[in-house]
């Protein structure tokens, strides 16, 4: 499988297969052979997987430990706590309608000299699904006032930031107002190809390599969505047309193929 054909680069792709294949999360350590070959399976060289792996070390999600001549890979408490964050948004999404209620919207100036602070700040925003609206301000149609504190202050960045909680004006077009904060109808598109990529997998007999392979694609382009779709309230913008059917095979592929899936995992990283 070549490379290009996951959206994020290696390092992503290592958080994916680790908060997919190990547990638990806390205790178990990875050897470093065993993913550079995991890896190699998926498209990524092995210069490509080693310098992954040290980035994410340097990052903080990624723990090193030596025994003699091997190295294994552990996840750091950080790294726990974004899988813990990230399998709630990903496993609740389409999961229930959501009714119009508060929105929140969040206005930053953080200085140039906290560049890497602002750019985490993007990254986790986007996660609880925010859209930017302007520059400097995004928007999420629900209550998220709660998470974006927690995050302010895990930052340090909260004396650069404002808050507010509201609600659109009845005269307000929703759907034309959301459009600027998020791209929808590529979303739909999303949604549909995502369909069309892996529905003939299902009930499909598969190897356990096949398994993992598949398995692995689907968490990994699944998880893009929650930084995509806002979940716009049911009754204000109608949900995508393939969302359901999406969520829906993404929730069964996941566990049908989990067994096949760790099976391979294990017995390449074993060591």
């Amino acid at each position: 499988m070549p490379a290009d054909a996951f959206e994020a680069g290696p390092q992503e792709l290592v958080v994916t297969l680790l908060g997919s294949y190990v547990h638990p999360r806390e205790t178990r350590r990875v050897w470093s052979g065993g993913l550079v070959a995991v890896l190699a399976e998926l498209g990524f060289s092995d210069g490509a997987a080693r310098i992954a792996l040290t980035r994410l070390v340097r990052r903080g999600l990624l723990e090193r430990h030596r025994e003699g001549r091997t190295v294994h890979y552990s996840l750091t408490r950080r790294t726990i706590a974004l899988l813990a964050d990230g399998d709630h948004r990903i496993f609740s999404l389409g999961r229930r309608e959501r009714a119009a209620g508060e929105w929140t919207v969040l206005w930053q100036s953080i200085p140039e000299s906290r560049r890497q602070a602002r750019e985490r700040l993007v990254r986790r925003l986007r996660f609880l699904g925010f859209g930017p609206y302007s520059d400097g301000t995004w928007i999420a149609p629900h209550d998220r006032e709660a998470e974006v504190v927690a995050l302010l202050g895990e930052l340090a960045v909260t004396e650069h930031a404002g808050l507010l909680l509201g609600r659109p004006s009845a005269a307000l077009d929703v759907r034309r107002f959301a459009g600027r904060a998020w791209d929808l109808d590529d979303l739909a598109a999303r949604y549909t190809a995502f369909v069309d990529q892996f529905g003939g997998y299902a009930g499909k007999d598969l190897s356990d390599a096949e398994a993992f392979d598949v398995r692995t694609r689907l968490v990994h382009t699944f998880r893009a969505f929650p930084s995509l779709d806002p979940e716009l309230p049911a009754d204000l913008v109608p949900a995508p047309d393939r969302r359901a059917a999406a969520v829906e095979l993404f929730h069964d592929l996941y566990t049908a193929l989990a067994d096949s899936a760790q099976r391979h995992f294990d017995e390449v990283t074993k060591g």
